[in-house]
């Protein structure tokens, strides 16, 4: 419960204690300091933000690296997608009571100025969650579903009959992309994710047609003939959430006319100089191949298409099915963050921190 009568608010921001150039980060990397919000000096057009949900994200990974900040602090607070309410407000377009998604700091609650607002990504979701599914926000109708939507829908542009290759098939992206791939008319779908229980989950639950555990292959040339396993004649689309080995098959295998659409490079975000793949440029000439790289923030922000009443519309419909793993409280994030990058990590869907009023 919040006494919107007091004059500050406790507010908990989880901060990275330095860089960690190379290896995966440990809870140790992180803090959770505390600080207050005075409630008095809202003004106007200002509104306060309850944050209900934090997203842990691989490309949080980077923000832990020098060469990502140049001149930068090392002890910074981290920033990323959040998911809450507005419980107090003096701008008429954000009422107490919306719901909204932002990417501001990991902080448990926010007070909004114009300028804020101005300069930061926000998107209302009032109508199309409620408190026990503010969570989508983060997730299905967040950073990962404009991710999986636009990729999907306008760098791969699939057509009837297609097969389409999906690296982290059971993660917050691929576990759209696959359920998205079968609405827009794919017809061979193939998932690549860690450990039979993963490749058991995207068959049954994100509409997979074949899935290759990458966890019992050791080279490229090995998932290239899993991958020609499930299609003989190759695959038209690749959504890259890996790179590594993945990218290497992938290319491998992409027909005539194929894309690929890059939104992540998990493999190697950890590795202070990470491997670069081997691409034959001359090879794409004649076989009009299309390499494309992208971010999710044209259909976030609707500049194009129209993700948020598409996405939400459909999982009204029961045609997109919403897979998230919960961890409780602020202390959690620091642990949630790091188990991304763990071996043997259990979680699937979108990973998400839960936040309760204090």
């Amino acid at each position: 419960y919040i006494d919107f009568n007091m004059a500050a608010i406790t507010v908990h921001t989880v901060w990275a204690k330095g860089f960690v150039e190379d290896g995966v980060p440990t809870p140790n990397d992180f803090e959770i300091v505390e600080s207050s919000l005075d409630l008095n000096e809202m003004e106007d057009g200002s509104f306060v933000v309850q944050v209900m949900a934090m997203s842990v994200d691989p490309y949080l990974r980077g923000s832990l690296k020098s060469k990502n900040n140049p001149g930068g602090e090392a002890r910074k607070p981290m920033s990323g997608f959040l998911a809450g309410k507005v419980i107090k407000s003096k701008n008429s377009e954000w009422k107490q009571g919306d719901f909204l998604g932002t990417m501001l700091a990991f902080s448990t609650f926010h007070m909004v100025t114009p300028t804020i607002l101005k300069s930061n990504l926000f998107w209302k979701l009032t109508g199309m969650v409620d408190e026990t599914t503010i969570s989508r926000g983060i997730g299905a109708l967040g950073m990962p579903g404009s991710t999986a939507y636009g990729g999907l829908i306008d760098i791969l542009s699939p057509k009837e009959g297609e097969t389409l290759f999906v690296s982290a098939a059971s993660g917050a992206v691929g576990s759209l992309v696959g359920q998205l791939g079968k609405i827009f008319g794919v017809k061979t779908l193939i998932g690549s994710c860690g450990g039979e229980t993963k490749c058991k989950l995207i068959k049954e639950k994100f509409k997979y047609d074949a899935a290759i555990d990458y966890k019992t292959l050791t080279s490229a040339e090995e998932l290239e003939a899993k991958i020609r396993e499930a299609d003989p004649k190759g695959i038209d689309m690749y959504f890259e959430n890996v790179g590594g080995i993945h990218f290497d098959a992938a290319f491998s295998t992409l027909k005539k006319g194929g894309r690929i659409a890059v939104c992540g490079s998990i493999s190697t975000y950890n590795d202070a100089k990470p491997q670069k793949n081997a691409i034959d440029i001359s090879s794409m000439i004649y076989s009009g191949q299309r390499i494309e790289g992208f971010v999710c923030s044209p259909w976030l922000t609707g500049k194009r298409g129209n993700f948020l009443g598409d996405m939400s519309k459909w999982i009204n419909e029961g045609k997109i099915h919403v897979e998230e793993t919960f961890v409780e409280g602020i202390n959690a994030w620091p642990k949630a963050f790091c188990s991304l990058f763990a071996k043997g990590t259990q979680h699937v869907g979108k990973l998400v921190v839960r936040i309760k009023a204090e």
